[in-house]
């Protein structure tokens, strides 16, 4: 079994005066979220073995926050500009292309895209996933190359905004 956690970036910054969307930062919200998104994960013994993160600065940021409170080496981090605003559909040969020894994937992207993917996966449904949200699906194979048609499980949701157990 393998286990994959959706991220969306941490909130952004729209009045940092960037000249693209793709260049957005996170902004004073958004820079504590992700590490304490990522602690919270840390501290219930939630695994991550490899990160998969759009190239986008928001992203990318979110997702070296994780790594960080991981410790994980940068060999584990891969950023791609596909997981940029992709389509629900984009996920699916990312996701495949993991490597088989990451059995805990983090996978962080963006709004429509990941809300759109997480909803095909399983019968959890959710109208969205806030930045910094996660949702986690277990997924019931050996291999990530067999995702698309493996027996996947809603496992949880979380958010800054859920209340702490």
């Amino acid at each position: 079994m393998k286990t994959l956690l959706l991220v969306r970036h941490a909130k952004s910054d729209w009045d940092a005066g960037v000249f693209s969307d793709f260049e957005r930062p996170l902004n004073e919200r958004g820079k504590k979220d992700a590490p304490a998104m990522a602690a919270r994960l840390f501290e219930k013994k939630i695994p991550i073995d490899g990160i998969l993160a759009s190239s986008a600065k928001r992203a990318a940021k979110t997702a070296k926050a994780f790594a960080g409170v991981y410790g994980l080496e940068k060999e584990k981090i891969s950023f791609l500009a596909g997981l940029y605003l992709p389509a629900a559909a984009t996920f699916y040969p990312v996701i495949e292309s993991a490597p088989d020894d990451w059995d805990h994937l983090a996978v962080f992207s963006h709004n429509n895209g990941i809300t759109d993917f997480a909803n095909e996966l399983t019968n959890a449904r959710i109208d969205n996933i806030p930045t910094c949200g996660i949702f986690a699906v277990k997924v019931y194979t050996d291999s990530w190359k067999d995702f698309r048609e493996a027996r996947k499980e809603f496992w949880f949701f979380d958010s800054p905004k859920s209340p702490r157990h």
